[in-house]
């Protein structure tokens, strides 16, 4: 198992850099686009398309360092993968949605489609830097270029496009990856898709287990071995995760991984609804 997640010496390194969100170059599209509701994760209801109340003139969060606190904890735990600045400097070119307000509506609706593309991307290039998927690195290039270039489209051109079939494509690619990756884990656990809502996971032995799309919210995963488990899609939210072993965890996406051995609710990554990996 030792070289199932070795990264290929030549891992992409400025894709990757490209996915990390640059909220600085961003006009606040996470605080405007997206629908809220009144939950464990925002304290208030806000349709799509409506700025925060807490989002400021210079387009920086209010509340940014109170968030969990004053009940925005989906804030804290959503990742654009760098769609805000693409969107806003690359596919708009810069045009400020507030002093160029005839770009706001599609600019709202261009996010999310965008968000979705980034999200592919990096799960393209995490694949791609596993040792154990070198016989899929020329399918997993080309749909990394693919979708590259799906993301600088222009927003006409965005609005019409079939994500769904573009998502199903990838996603069979990397169900492969991951299958390539975990294949010399023994007595490896199924549980793709699983209701595992507040599950007593403590001390589970998961090891390369495939939890793409479980449900795991208010799950109990401490000191639960998750080494090599893909997660792809999975929703941690509420997880207490205290003391779990995430080393070589696949598709963990980055505000998980800087952090995986977080305290309950924190570091894990929570699906995006309009996520259709899994």
């Amino acid at each position: 198992m030792s070289e199932q997640h070795d990264h290929a010496a030549s891992a992409p390194e400025a894709e990757r850099l490209s996915l990390r969100a640059d909220c600085e170059s961003c006009f606040g599209l996470c605080c405007v686009a997206p629908a809220f509701s009144a939950s464990a994760d925002f304290a208030i209801n806000k349709p799509a398309g409506q700025a925060c109340p807490n989002l400021q003139p210079d387009f920086r969060c209010g509340i940014h360092t109170r968030l969990r606190k004053q009940g925005f904890q989906g804030c804290t735990v959503y990742d654009c993968f760098g769609a805000g600045q693409k969107v806003s400097q690359v596919t708009f070119g810069g045009q400020d949605w507030r002093r160029a307000p005839e770009t706001a509506q599609q600019m709202f609706k261009v996010f999310p489609i965008v968000r979705d593309l980034h999200e592919l991307l990096w799960y393209v290039t995490e694949a791609l830097t596993l040792g154990a998927t070198r016989s899929l690195h020329g399918e997993l290039s080309r749909a990394q270029q693919e979708t590259g270039r799906l993301t600088r489209q222009s927003p006409d051109v965005l609005l019409e496009l079939d994500v769904d079939a573009h998502r199903q494509g990838i996603n069979d690619l990397l169900l492969g990856a991951s299958e390539l990756a975990r294949a010399d884990v023994r007595h490896k656990k199924e549980h793709r898709g699983a209701d595992l809502i507040g599950a007593d996971l403590q001390g589970a032995d998961l090891r390369g287990a495939s939890l793409r799309g479980a449900y795991l919210i208010g799950a109990d995963l401490r000191a639960a071995d998750l080494r090599m488990a893909d997660v792809i899609g999975a929703d941690f939210r509420g997880a207490d995760i205290r003391g779990a072993d995430l080393t070589g965890s696949i598709f963990l996406t980055s505000p998980s991984s800087t952090r995986p051995r977080a305290t309950p609710a924190q570091g894990c990554r929570r699906r995006s609804p309009a996520q259709r990996i899994g």
